[in-house]
């Protein structure tokens, strides 16, 4: 999938990966995609929660290897 820029947020526990999501996307521009990456496994329900909060949509999520990659769009 095509992505306009990446936050590689292995390592970090909630709540940093979404605090961080939330940083990137706010110096994006509407229509544009952000991926995510991230090891946190509770990032999955995170992304979720914070997609439906905000109105950016999850466009999809995947698990490989114990990391989690999250593609964003801003809305």
């Amino acid at each position: 999938m095509n992505f306009d820029k990446e936050l590689d947020a292995r390592g970090l526990n909630c709540p940093l990966p979404i605090l961080r999501t939330k940083k990137a996307l706010a110096e994006m521009s509407s229509g544009q995609v952000l991926k995510v990456i991230a090891t946190d496994p509770g990032s999955v329900k995170d992304m979720q929660a914070f997609a439906k909060q905000t109105g950016n949509e999850l466009v999809s999520s995947a698990e490989s290897g114990g990391e989690f990659v999250f593609f964003m769009k801003k809305k």
